[in-house]
């Protein structure tokens, strides 16, 4: 297994922190609400060890710089992507998303479709019609008492135990690795806006852009019991109409953070899929 390092960084005008194992060709892993890198600790060192796997805590989460004058929209989100690549030198790459990360990747990688070598998709959403799930998410986002509750480091963890089958592994020391960065209503604050940024125009840019990906391999994988976005299986066949090259799979008795319930099997399948997609190891 490669050895997990942190990092810091200043890039697009903004402090950020990552979280980084091994060397060979680049993987970016992003993360989506309310989680940071720290969602794919347990992934980067197996991946690690045939690849240099970086997860980026996005602005706004994590470790990184939580601005609020800023509008946490799609081209917020592909500058900083873009500054962060820059500083570290970073030009192809294979990537990785998840939840929020699903749509704030996607963009960046139709608007940089010449850099991507790979594409996997873990439970997230893609298409400009949200779910009923997503409308009331956003909702609560805005709702006086519930949003300040949402954002706070009770509502992030009980987000990550809602968001798993198997609660015993939301540990209470799992749940600080999320929680921490959010126990300053600013901080909160700040999160409250990456949930409402993200606007319908961006998603159609994704959705009209994304077979231009028909031709570099593609992989989808999620839990199946997901209660954050009950509507994955359909969004990940839907994904399949328009990517036909892809391979999905579901995984059983697994939710949505399935880099919490099944580490070890979400790790061997992003791994045997970045090792054939790149000819690493080889």
């Amino acid at each position: 297994m490669a050895k997990l390092s942190s990092h810091r960084i200043r890039a697009a005008n903004l402090d950020l922190h990552w979280l980084e194992a091994g060397e060979g060709p680049v993987v970016l892993f992003v993360h989506g609400w309310p989680t940071s890198a720290e969602l794919w600790r347990k992934i980067l060192p197996v991946v690690g060890q045939t690849h240099r796997a970086i997860a980026l805590d996005l602005p706004g989460f994590g470790g990184s710089e939580k601005p609020l004058d800023q509008r946490y929209g799609f081209t917020f989100f592909e500058s900083a992507i873009d500054g962060f690549l820059a500083e570290i030198g970073v030009d192809r790459l294979s990537l990785v998303v998840h939840d929020l990360g699903g749509p704030v990747g996607l963009y960046w990688a139709c608007r940089h479709r010449e850099r991507v070598e790979a594409l996997a998709l873990l439970n997230t959403l893609v298409f400009p019609v949200p779910s009923w799930a997503v409308v009331a998410f956003v909702a609560a986002s805005y709702t006086p008492g519930l949003r300040r509750w949402l954002a706070s480091p009770a509502g992030v963890a009980a987000s990550m135990r809602l968001g798993v089958v198997n609660r015993e592994v939301i540990t209470d020391e799992v749940a600080r690795l999320y929680t921490d960065p959010f126990t300053e209503w600013a901080a909160g604050k700040a999160l409250l806006r990456t949930a409402q940024g993200l606007g319908p125009g961006g998603f159609r840019f994704i959705t009209q852009t994304m077979p231009a990906f028909a031709d570099i391999p593609v992989r989808m994988i999620y839990g199946e019991n997901d209660r954050i976005l009950p509507d994955v299986a359909k969004t990940m066949a839907k994904l399949g109409g328009l990517l036909p090259q892809a391979e999905i799979t579901a995984i059983p008795n697994c939710g949505h953070f399935l880099q919490e319930d099944q580490p070890d099997q979400v790790a061997r399948l992003l791994s045997e899929f970045l090792i054939a997609a790149t000819g690493a190891g080889n």
